[in-house]
This record gives structure tokens, sequence and C-alpha cells, in this order.
């Protein structure tokens, strides 16, 4: 599959894929589609999944129905349930691994270090803890909910209790009968602790902002249902078109007229009030900011787990730890033998970013300094040949991020049939004017969203208060958006004909 170069035994691919998890297995997908099979995926865990590997914390599930949380190459007729667990979300991707045949191409334990850009030889030089190999293009789909964030809490080194993220939940430790605190009421907090509840003898929830809560309609999928999806192919389709028509629908009030979701503010504050009667606790619960400005979250359960007598709900962060003794921001003080912290992760401020060294010698941290932004969420100016899924500005507040990664991959495709149809050694790099005009045009459209608007603070805002994570769009006018790759867009970069690595070319040939 990959090549050895003439007298040396250097590994070198056509393209380099970074992760396993939706993004990265869908671009491999993408890749053999098109013909290309001199790639490699590099994972750094022993298994493929992503974030539906690493989160296995109690009760985790996707809040996107199943059938449209899927790829539309590979429809999955079998879904258990209409909203479903992580279990079986990994399961599918372990699924399309193997019916797509990906695993030789895969290299588990191999966790990039660093990524340079030779301009010289015109590829990627990339450093593994599994070894060294370069490539022609770099597609990183390492995901912006892959790296754990843990504020930094006065005393939390010396708590000599148990302490972890959601993400990184340790299965080995028994939380029954225990006293914990859990830190957070973002998307996985209201999903652990409805789940821990009836096990621990106390819960005390730290919440700095309460969160916009909508009933969770979840149930099975009937055996009927299933046997007629997978009779009938074109039924699945049409569920999965249905689902997406009516989050397209709902777009515009998040995006043009924040106003008509107030009927929505409503339906939410029914669902808290018929679980929480003690209006202390419901003012306590009840947010101050428009509905949608953060992530809408989803659960049936939650609200009546907190109304439990062993649940006590903090209105303010978590600010320091006395030995066994947590405090928050307002005072109040318990006693807890765990912490299990609900915080979210690295999303304006991607790790991967300080790995990947570009043409001018800077990281893609140094150049996304004053705030992330590409070209069509795929390139960076600078960067040649290198190509991220699930990019700035191309997360959505109420639909399948599924959609989004298919229309990358389209992106991806055409970026790779442009590269053969110029030949040779040759690389695009976004032009930093294209770069721009890009994203102005995204953030002026973002001046009227809820996500702006709303009065809220969220992850979807960097440290400058500008939304670097959301589309403010449908996710048919993405699409339009990465059909093609415009070659006006990118300067055309090609080898010296008197580089080292042209002349190798020629000794090869001769």
């Amino acid at each position: 599959m990959a090549e050895h170069e003439h007298g040396q035994g250097h590994e070198h691919v056509r393209v380099a894929v970074i992760g396993s998890g939706f993004g990265g297995l869908g671009a491999a997908v993408r890749l053999r589609r098109e013909g290309i099979t001199d790639f490699v995926v590099l994972e750094r865990a022993g298994s493929v999944g992503g974030t539906w590997r690493d989160n296995s914390y109690p009760g985790c599930a996707c809040d996107v129905p199943s059938h449209l949380y899927s790829f539309s190459f590979a429809p999955n007729p079998d879904w258990p349930r209409s909203f479903s667990g992580q279990r079986h979300i990994r399961a599918y991707l372990e699924h399309v691994t193997d019916v797509f045949g990906l695993r030789p191409h895969i290299r588990l334990d191999s966790e990039v270090k660093r990524m340079v850009w030779d301009g010289e030889r015109m590829r990627w030089e990339i450093e593994t803890s599994s070894g060294n190999l370069s490539a022609d293009v770099v597609v990183s789909a390492t995901g912006p909910l892959s790296e754990p964030k843990l504020p930094d809490i006065p005393g939390l080194d010396s708590f000599p209790g148990k302490v972890f993220h959601s993400a990184q939940w340790d299965h080995d430790y028994d939380l029954r009968g225990k006293r914990v605190a859990m830190v957070g009421t973002g998307a996985s907090a209201i999903q652990i602790v409805p789940s821990i509840q009836p096990l621990v003898s106390r819960l005390t929830l730290f919440q700095r902002t309460p969160a916009w809560v909508l009933p969770r309609v979840d149930r099975p999928i009937s055996g009927a249902e299933r046997a007629l999806h997978r009779a009938l192919p074109v039924t699945t389709k049409l569920r999965r078109g249905l689902l997406w028509g009516i989050r397209e629908l709902q777009v515009q009030a998040f995006t043009k007229h924040p106003g008509e979701l107030g009927f929505v503010e409503q339906l939410a504050k029914r669902n808290m009030g018929r679980a929480i009667k003690d209006p202390a606790l419901r003012a306590r619960l009840t947010p101050d900011y428009r509905i949608g400005c953060k992530r809408i979250l989803l659960s049936s359960t939650y609200y009546p787990a907190l109304a439990r007598p062993n649940v006590d709900v903090v209105a303010s962060g978590l600010s320091e730890v006395r030995g066994s003794t947590v405090v928050g921001a307002d005072g109040s003080e318990a006693e807890v033998d765990a912490i299990v912290f609900g915080t979210g992760f690295h999303v304006t401020d991607m790790p991967i970013a300080e790995r990947v060294v570009g043409a001018e010698g800077k990281t893609l941290a140094e150049s996304w300094a004053g705030g992330m932004q590409s070209l069509r969420g795929a390139a960076a100016a600078g960067f040649p040949n290198w190509m991220t899924i699930i990019g700035p500005n191309t997360g959505l507040g109420n639909s399948s991020m599924i959609l989004m990664i298919e229309s990358q991959l389209n992106y991806l495709a055409d970026y790779m049939r442009q590269l053969d149809v110029l030949g040779g050694r040759v690389a695009l790099d976004a032009r930093p004017s294209a770069v721009r005009a890009w994203n102005h045009r995204v953030q002026e459209r973002m001046k009227r969203t809820v996500w702006n608007t709303g009065g809220c603070t969220s992850w979807y805002l960097d440290e400058s208060g500008r939304n670097t994570t959301i589309w403010p769009g449908t996710t048919s006018e993405f699409r339009r958006e990465t059909r093609r790759v415009d070659l006006a867009e990118y300067a055309v970069l090609r080898a010296h004909p008197n580089t080292k690595v042209a002349q190798e070319n020629a000794e090869v040939t001769a």
C-alpha cells in the first residue's frame, strides 16, 4: 500500500488521515470510493470510534436521532432505539470499518506527535508514537470533542478521593454509596446525573449556568419497523429525509429570527415544571438567556433526578477544594468521596493545532492565535495540502454533524481530483484573502444568530467572544458551498525542478 522511496526505507503515502471517529472513517471510505488506496489512518488509541470510544460514561447516548446520526452511504436498518446509546454507535463504527475494508489502512496506537510541511519535497513529514512517515496530503479528523478540558481548581491536586473527567470514566471505581460532586451541567452531565443518582448516597451538582432542557422523545424501534427497513431500504432513506427536513426548517429561528424560539422556551419551562415543584430550585434551574444560545439539551430524566432528596444543586461553579471538602463560588461546602468533571473539551483551541507546522515554520496554533479560521471549514492559509474535517465554523446547533462531515468529504474528493488534474508534485495552499473573505461572510451572518445575540457565554465562543464553532446556515447550504474546490481560492505550489525529490523521481523513471 505505502511506497518506499528510491534508495531509502522511508515510508511515504499519498494521504494520511488523523483519527478514526466518524470524520476519519468517513474520509477513508471516500478515498477508497475515489479509487485512492495509498493512505493510512493514524489512530492514537487501540481501537476505532473516536469520541464514541472515549465517552463510555453511564447513560452516554446521542441527542440526534439514530437514522440521521449515521452515514448516508452506510444506512443501518437495525438501530434499536430512536436515539441510540454509545454502545450501539461504537458498534456501528466498527461495522463500517469492516464492511468497507478499512482495517488494513488503520494504524492503531499511533499518536501523531508532530507534522511538518517540507516545502522542498512538497510533502508532510509526520512523527508518530509508532514511527515516522510522510504524506502528500494530510486529512486531520481529530474532532473538536477529543481533548477533555479540566478547570484549574485550587486545591484539586491534594484531594484525597477519586477525580476523573466524563470522557475518561473510571469503570473500576464503584460509585455505590459514595458522596459525589458532579461539576458541570452540559450534555454529558445531564446524562450522568440520572444514571448515578440512584446509586450514590449524596450527589452535589455544581451548576455554573443552567441549561434549557427539552423532553427526550426516545423509544425502542420495533422489530416490525426494523424488518421493514431491511426489506425496503427506501423506507430508511425516507425516515432519514424526514428527520433532516424538520431540522432544516428549524434553522431560520436560530440564525435569523431568535425571537421565534419563545414558544420552545415555554415547552422547556413546562418540562421543568412537571418534575421540579420546589420554587427555589426551579428558580436556580431557569436560564436567564434565550433558548438555543447554548446547546439545547434533551432529557426526560434529568429534572426528576434533581428533585430527589439525595441531590443538592449548587447554583455556582466549583471554586476550591480543601481536603475532601468541595467549595462553591457561593461559599457552599460539601464533603465528597469523588469529583466527576463534565466540563467539556478544548474546542476553540484544538490541541492538534500545536503539532502542525506549516510552510512558514509557524504552528497552526500560532496561526490561529487570534481565533480559528479556515476556508470553507477545511483549509488553512500557509498549510498546503492539509485539510480538516469538522474545522472552524462547521458545528451545528440543531442537526446531525454527519451531514456536515459528508459535505466536507465531497470537498476532499474534489480536492484530490484537482491535484490529479494538476499533476506532478503539486500542493494547494488556501490564499489568505480567500480565508478572510469566507470568514467575513460567516461572521457577518453570525451577528444576528441566537448563538451571538442570546445573552449567554457558551463553548461555541473563543476567548475573544468570537463564534468560531457554529455554521450559521442550513446543512444544504453548506453542502452547496463545499461541492467543488475553487482553484481561484488557492495558490498552486509546485516542486522546483532542481529539488532533491525531483531528481530522485527522475532517477526512478530512468
